[in-house]
């Protein structure tokens, strides 16, 4: 397992994070067309491709997680994105669930699904140059939820593919996400995102998982985005810290997911966990918070391509400061940064 340890512990080394960029077809597809992009193939490529060759992205990003779509393509030089990351310096990452799908027996929630054959894929994508995968489960609060089923069946698939990972020699990355979605209220979240972790830790230590070759990515314990009452930074951090009390020391590292959250606000969080006690290094794996403002520089128009890349590159250098403690709110108005 050392190698695991090390690559994990290199998925969440001081001042980087990880970026998810392995949206499903369909809401890739989606979010182009938003942008005002044809949500074709090839646009989905070149967006992934703008994302990765970035200038200096290597020096605040660790790894990038890819859908299989991307993770078969090709960059415009022709290089495979799998050895085009590795020659950038960055860990290539697949997501390899299949979607959650609706629980039997448990009206309106879910499980994800994609254990069926999840080994031989897994030592595939190590074969392609995969160093680490991604699974989510997705858990929502309100009208009873989730219930002791949808935690539970949740965990469990977690559990079985952190350790089918960890097996095939990826790092599997553990991410657990209690939406954000509803009216719920900051202690609610904690609550529930609480009880989510103690139960997927359980599972992970049931399947014999070696904690220091994971990576969990939580959400962060935020007021649902119905929720009348704000939550200043400090509170949700404390929250949030509140909500990992159960995870060992051995774990490789957090990376939280952003969940919804506006990059700002996303980044003030980051920011302010950073300023409280903690045992495993924390920091990000985000998503839109990273790359909505590269979408929207970029359009699906090939001479907008740098524009893109310049905010991409200065929303990670904004959470690269949250990780280093030189993150300051008069930071967002800077346009130069990055």
């Amino acid at each position: 397992m050392a190698d695991l340890a090390g690559t994990a512990a290199a998925l969440v080394a001081p001042g980087k994070g990880i970026l998810a960029a392995d949206e499903s077809i369909g809401t890739m597809s989606a979010r182009l067309t938003a942008a005002g992009a044809a949500p074709t193939r090839e646009n989905r490529r070149a967006y992934r491709e703008l994302l990765v060759t970035a200038p200096c992205l290597a020096s605040a990003i660790s790894g990038v997680i890819l859908c299989d779509e991307t993770f078969r393509q090709r960059l415009g030089d022709g290089r495979p994105f799998p050895a085009a990351l590795a020659g950038l310096g960055l860990l290539t990452g697949i997501k390899v669930d299949a979607g959650a799908k609706p629980l039997p027996g448990a009206p309106g929630e879910t499980v994800t699904e994609g254990l069926d054959g999840l080994a031989p894929r897994l030592a595939g994508y190590a074969e392609l140059g995969a160093a680490f995968a991604k699974w989510r489960a997705v858990l929502r609060i309100g009208d009873g939820r989730p219930s002791r089923a949808a935690v539970r069946a949740n965990a469990q698939a977690l559990g079985r593919y952190a350790a089918a990972c960890q097996q095939e020699g990826l790092v599997p990355v553990v991410e657990p996400e209690v939406l954000m979605d509803g009216p719920h209220s900051l202690a609610q979240c904690e609550t529930v995102t609480a009880l989510v972790l103690l139960e997927v830790m359980s599972e992970l230590q049931d399947y014999g998982a070696d904690l220091a070759g994971v990576v969990l990515k939580p959400n962060m314990a935020v007021p649902g985005s119905g929720c009348p009452e704000a939550a200043a930074p400090h509170q949700v951090a404390e929250a949030t810290m509140a909500a990992l009390g159960c995870v060992p020391a051995t774990l490789a590292g957090v990376a939280f997911l952003s969940g919804g959250q506006p990059p700002e606000r996303a980044t003030r969080h980051l920011a302010a966990l950073q300023g409280l006690p903690h045992v495993w290094p924390l920091t990000f794996s985000f998503g839109r918070a990273l790359v909505d403002p590269a979408l929207a520089a970029w359009r699906g128009d090939p001479a907008c391509r740098e524009a893109g890349q310049r905010a991409l590159a200065r929303r990670v250098a904004l959470n690269a400061a949250a990780l280093t403690g030189t993150y300051r709110d008069d930071l967002e108005r800077e346009p130069a940064l990055g």
